[in-house]
């Protein structure tokens, strides 16, 4: 095992019971934060531990930074611990379908940490359920370890500071996954502004999809190499409105081949946080 952005259902069953391999629950959805859990509970992969946007993967205490904040790193690998996850381990973490929510948000923090073996399940449980594989209600009890033994990689995230500082530039660096009406500004059912930063190019997240699973990785590099636009991967800075669906873009920026981009994780939510930065509607 050495998957390090996706897995396919059928690889991942037939890896099931091997030494070292982990699984997380990421199933989350924001209009009912609670739904995700109790889904879980209700059936889920064998031997999975269950990681909770709000709780888990955010820390909601933290202002100005988004809806999602990123948690401590401390926190986090204290969490890890819990779960019975180590620096050794081969990670795969899955939520309800397509990994927006939140399987790509816990794969971006674990990769944070330098965490190379760590890929989101392909399709998740809808695509686990179509291959007719294994479910359980059992209670899943890890052997706990002590706090996973890294601290987030600053360098790897960027700030509205950074965002601010490079608004001058020729657009094509800053990517935001949000669904087309929300980047213009059109609708806007979650953030109190809409709109977006100036200068961002708009790549929805689920247009590295078709039905429900990554585009493959070679079709999916000429497209995002047509919207780069000539400019290297590794200088680009992904949003959306939280910090969640743009893990989900950096996932199809890494599984094309196309490495090094970065997450600005206060993201839209964020940005608007501070009146004074500017806003743009539009395309």
């Amino acid at each position: 095992m050495n998957w390090t952005t996706l897995v396919k259902a059928d690889e991942l069953a037939a890896a099931l019971g091997q030494p070292g391999l982990r699984l997380v629950d990421a199933r989350f959805a924001l209009t009912d934060p609670s739904a995700g859990r109790r889904d879980y509970l209700a059936s889920h992969l064998p031997g999975a531990v269950y990681a909770d946007l709000n709780a888990d993967l955010s820390d909601l205490s933290r202002t100005g930074l988004g809806r999602h904040p990123l948690p401590d790193s401390d926190a986090f690998a204290r969490k890890l611990g819990e779960w019975g996850i180590g620096s050794g381990d081969q990670v795969v973490v899955y939520d309800a379908g397509d990994g927006s929510m939140a399987a790509a948000r816990f794969w971006w923090m674990l990769k944070l940490l330098g965490h190379e073996r760590v890929a989101v399940l392909d399709g998740g449980l809808a695509a686990w359920r179509a291959s007719g594989l294994a479910e359980t209600d059992q209670p899943v009890l890890p052997v706990a370890l002590e706090p996973y033994p890294a601290r987030f990689d600053k360098r790897r995230i960027a700030d509205a500071d950074e965002i601010l500082a490079r608004l001058d530039e020729d657009s094509g660096w800053l990517f935001d996954a949000r669904a087309p009406e929300r980047f213009r500004g059109e609708v806007e059912p979650i953030d109190p502004v809409a709109g977006h930063v100036p200068g961002a190019l708009n790549r929805p997240y689920a247009a590295n999809l078709q039905e429900g699973r990554f585009i493959a990785a070679d079709a999916l590099r000429q497209i995002l190499l047509r919207q780069l636009a000539g400019r290297d991967a590794a200088d680009t800075v992904l949003m959306c409105g939280s910090g969640v669906t743009a893990c989900h873009l950096l996932l199809a920026f890494e599984h094309a081949g196309l490495r090094g981009a970065r997450v600005y994780a206060g993201s839209w939510s964020g940005w608007i946080s501070d009146p004074s930065r500017p806003i743009a509607q539009g395309d």
